[in-house]
């Protein structure tokens, strides 16, 4: 893993599930390669085979449950999402929120299965707890969850809570911080590193785009 990255997240937006997150995770893979910039791809369970067999990129879980091979009918087995690909995952997502006993959890089958972790926290205090598991996330992000999806920047709109959870997280333990929420385009990038972020996790400003590769490219110009 480089930094900075950028994290596109597919969430489940029509425009990123099934052949059309293959077309946008090559689309990506060719602007990574054209800017040598690192970018994850962050996607549906059911898409990461066909997208980690058909890119070189690194591609991510939108999410895993902390159990074993066994009887667990509908969870994300850590070493199935493995198996198909994955190199990581994301954990505590502001549309999926958890609570800090099952991320404990979480990141320990993870770590199990060699799976990089990025953690997300609404706050400050929750990123605080999260650096302190004993079993710590590679990356934390953070997210306000009123910011998602608004196109409002969190690196814009509180940039206080980002320095703050920068500094503070830095006390506890060595976990890039990356900025989630509302992130748009290139201004945004570049105040979130300018603010000690690693990177950033965006959404629909790349998955709704018209011009998705154009998007990516307005992007990742904010980190240089």
């Amino acid at each position: 893993m480089r930094f900075p990255a950028l994290f596109i997240n597919f969430k489940t937006y029509e425009q990123a599930t099934g052949a059309k997150a293959l077309e946008l995770a090559k689309i990506a893979e060719s602007v990574a390669q054209q800017e040598s910039r690192q970018i994850v791809l962050v996607v549906q369970p059911a898409d990461i085979r066909m997208v980690a067999n058909s890119v070189s990129l690194p591609v991510f879980a939108q999410h895993i449950d902390p159990v074993t091979y066994g009887a667990h009918t509908g969870a994300i087995l850590p070493e199935a999402v493995k198996q198909a690909g994955a190199s990581g995952t994301i954990l505590n997502h502001a549309e999926n929120k958890r609570s800090n006993d099952f991320l404990k959890k979480a990141i320990v089958r993870a770590k199990e299965c060699d799976l990089t972790v990025m953690a997300c926290a609404e706050s400050l205090e929750r990123a605080k707890q999260i650096a302190s598991f004993a079993s710590k996330p590679d990356i934390i992000a953070i997210e306000p969850p009123e910011l998602v999806g608004t196109g409002i920047a969190v690196s814009k709109a509180k940039p206080e809570l980002i320095t703050s959870i920068v500094e503070e997280i830095s006390k506890i333990a060595d976990i890039p911080i990356i900025a989630g929420a509302g992130i748009k385009d290139a201004s945004d990038v570049k105040k979130a590193l300018e603010l000690g972020c690693k990177g950033v996790f965006v959404a629909s400003a790349i998955v709704k785009a018209q011009d998705k590769e154009k998007a990516i490219l307005n992007l990742l110009s904010g980190f240089e």
